[in-house]
């Protein structure tokens, strides 16, 4: 049979079959066209009046393919939600599978300047497919005439080669939902463990028996019919200091558990055992022959020569990693070859971090490879291992009685720290000789900035002096990660020089810049232009300097998710001002003393006084990675309290 015409077929049988269920396209009432808030939500500035996804496992002439197909209905409140007419989809494309996205169609519906509704449907010719890289593609449009009040429709079909990846949905976005549904069909020939996620109950959850849905060069089977529906669904709104959203979403996720040739009658089992998942990594090339003991031995031979501690070595090869292999932005779990990498100096994730294990382990260092999930990937499913979940690998170095975490991606990273897209809950550490097991991802050193003002007012009415900054641990990487965007020290300083506006800076001196376990110094020497002049008997202004908060990060009434910064953090600044003879301290800051509950944190501030000289004090302290939801309240109200304690103003007066 032609290939095309089976394959429209194919889908003219799944489009019939979807159509039973979906709602009809392009179909409104006067009351959606009318409405000018959502009840449940009215500080929404859109919502989803209907949501519809179905997904069928089927027959192709190249395959067993899965389809994906979706629909949506929007009602556009405000210019605020005119976004929502820009979609992207995002579908794999390589060398060895290509999935496509196909049937887009697209309207507007909209009430004319005349009140008349007026439909305007997508342009074929304006749905455009971009390359993103080697491995994705996309598929864009913009729904055109899209105004306030007006109603967003479009639909669209995955077509996924093979079976592997079931398409998950998930019932919450980041506006409010009416209604949304989501229909499976499931040949029997495939066994899927359905898991449901999030706070929200479905309303509707229905299982039916499809007799002989699938059919297949003289192979039939029943279906799986699932149905899962959720209505009046609250926006799910992120904020800041999270880890992935799809770990708190509400959401139904499929995972295959086994399969059954429908030709052959074999069996497959996918979900398998730890062991199973051990030994395929153990004996795979794309892993375990990358870490084989002395696979790099001539490469680092010379790299640690004349070098007899374990943990120089281990610096060494670390830092010749991160200075040999660049990485290419691309994220995996299995390498194309670790001698490549280094020859070639350009790899991904695994290419850079296996071979970072293997020198090790050339080196006599016993070290082992640590799966993991990053925080954007969202968390690991413990219930049923799938190694397709991780998308990132470290090295874990045991040297003596201590075992370092190291990732050589990054070349600012200083050895034993992880970059905060590794600190996601737990790994699983592989090891070539015994059984794997899971290990925390915690950080091992805490944000840390400490800054000194020394500052004496003179006769111009500036205030003149030094600003003396110090960072250790994950504050000291940022900072180094941001002055290397510029091509010089210079450059960051001019930078720096014309974003601190009334501050001038005369001379900077930037300390330990690459010596990256070192702490962070910056040196500057400043003429601050505060008062403007002299010529007034009274005067006023805020000992925060910079970095004053004005705005609290936590805005929401509750939060249903921790607050993860990733580690502990303190921050302190300090202000020593000298004023000239005759001028006396007529009101200043009160102090305060704040702490978190369980001694999760504290906030302090102490202003004293000697002659013609003052102090202020401004510390911070965050003592624990993770706040859960009960403890969002407590942060909230700490947050409103330094804002208003950090808007307090010194004032000093001329003697009379």
């Amino acid at each position: 049979m032609n290939k095309t015409l089976f394959n429209l077929l194919v889908f003219i049988c799944f489009t019939t079959i979807c159509k039973a269920q979906d709602f009809p396209f392009g179909r409104f009432t006067v009351d959606e066209m009318n409405q000018k808030t959502y009840p449940l939500d009215t500080s929404a500035h859109a919502f989803v009046l209907q949501e519809f996804g179905a997904t069928r496992i089927d027959a192709s002439d190249d395959g067993i393919k899965t389809y994906f197909k979706y629909h949506v209905r929007i009602k556009i409140l405000d210019s605020k939600a005119f976004d929502k007419g820009t979609v992207t989809l995002a579908f794999y494309d390589d060398a060895d599978t290509h999935d496509d996205i196909i049937d887009i169609k697209g309207a507007t519906t909209y009430m004319d300047d005349n009140g008349s509704v007026k439909v305007a449907q997508l342009d074929a010719s304006k749905i455009f497919t971009t390359t993103e890289n080697k491995y994705w593609k996309q598929k864009k449009f913009a729904l055109p005439n899209i105004r306030s009040g007006c109603i967003i429709e479009y639909t669209y079909t995955k077509v996924l080669q093979g079976f592997y990846r079931f398409p998950s949905w998930e019932f919450q976005d980041d506006i409010p939902k009416a209604y949304s549904e989501y229909q499976v069909h499931i040949p029997a020939f495939w066994t899927y463990n359905a898991m449901i996620r999030g706070a929200l109950k479905l309303t509707k959850s229905k299982s039916e028996v499809e007799h002989e849905c699938f059919s297949s060069r003289g192979s039939k089977c029943d279906c799986s019919f699932l149905s899962y529906g959720m209505a009046d669904i609250p926006a799910f709104i992120t904020e800041d200091y999270m880890t992935s959203s799809k770990n708190f979403l509400s959401a139904v996720y499929f995972n295959l558990e086994e399969w059954t040739n429908p030709y052959t009658g074999v069996k497959n089992k996918v979900t398998k055992d730890w062991k199973d998942i051990d030994y395929n990594l153990k004996h795979s090339e794309y892993f375990g022959s990358q870490i084989k003991k002395d696979l790099l031995k001539n490469y680092i031979a010379p790299v640690i020569a004349g070098k007899t501690d374990e943990m120089a070595k281990a610096v060494a090869i670390y830092s010749y990693i991160q200075k040999t292999i660049k990485w290419n932005s691309m994220y995996s779990r299995g390498s194309d070859g670790v001698r490549k990498a280094l020859d070639s100096h350009t790899g991904n994730i695994a290419d850079i971090n296996l071979a970072l294990v293997a020198a090790l382990n050339s080196a006599g260092i016993k070290t082992e490879a640590v799966l993991l999930s990053t925080r954007q990937n969202g968390l690991i499913n413990r219930l049923y291992p799938v190694e397709s979940e991780f998308d990132y690998i470290i090295a874990k170095a045991n040297i003596g009685d201590q075992s370092y975490l190291l990732d050589a991606t990054d070349p600012m990273l200083p050895f034993g720290m992880l970059p905060l897209k590794c600190l996601n809950d737990q790994g699983r550490v592989m090891s070539l000789d015994k059984p794997s097991y899971w290990i925390d991802l915690v950080a091992t050193q805490k944000k840390n900035t400490t800054s000194n003002l020394d500052l004496t007012l003179q006769p111009n009415g500036k205030l003149k002096g030094t600003i003396s900054t110090y960072y250790t641990g994950y504050d000291a990487y940022e900072k180094r990660k941001a002055i290397k965007k510029f091509n010089t020290v210079d450059e960051y300083i001019e930078n720096l020089d014309e974003k601190l506006g009334k501050v001038k800076i005369l001379k900077s001196e930037i300390l330990n810049l690459d010596s990256l376990n070192s702490p962070l110094g910056e040196k500057l020497e400043v003429e601050i232009d505060v008062f403007g002049s002299m010529n007034h008997d009274r005067f006023s202004f805020n000992p925060m300097l910079f970095d004053r908060y004005v705005s609290n990060p936590f805005k929401l009434a509750e939060r249903s998710y921790p607050v993860d910064w990733g580690m502990p953090s303190n921050k302190r600044y300090i202000l020593n001002m000298h004023l000239p003879d005759g001028y006396v301290i007529e009101s200043s800051p009160q102090a305060v003393s704040i702490g978190l509950p369980n001694r999760g944190g504290q906030y302090l501030t102490d202003f004293t006084r000697e002659g013609n000289n003052f102090t202020y004090s401004n510390v911070i302290q965050f003592n624990k990675s993770i706040y859960f939801p009960e403890e969002y309240p407590y942060l909230k109200e700490l947050y409103n309290k330094i804002i208003a304690s950090e808007k307090a103003d010194i004032v000093f007066t001329k003697k009379k």
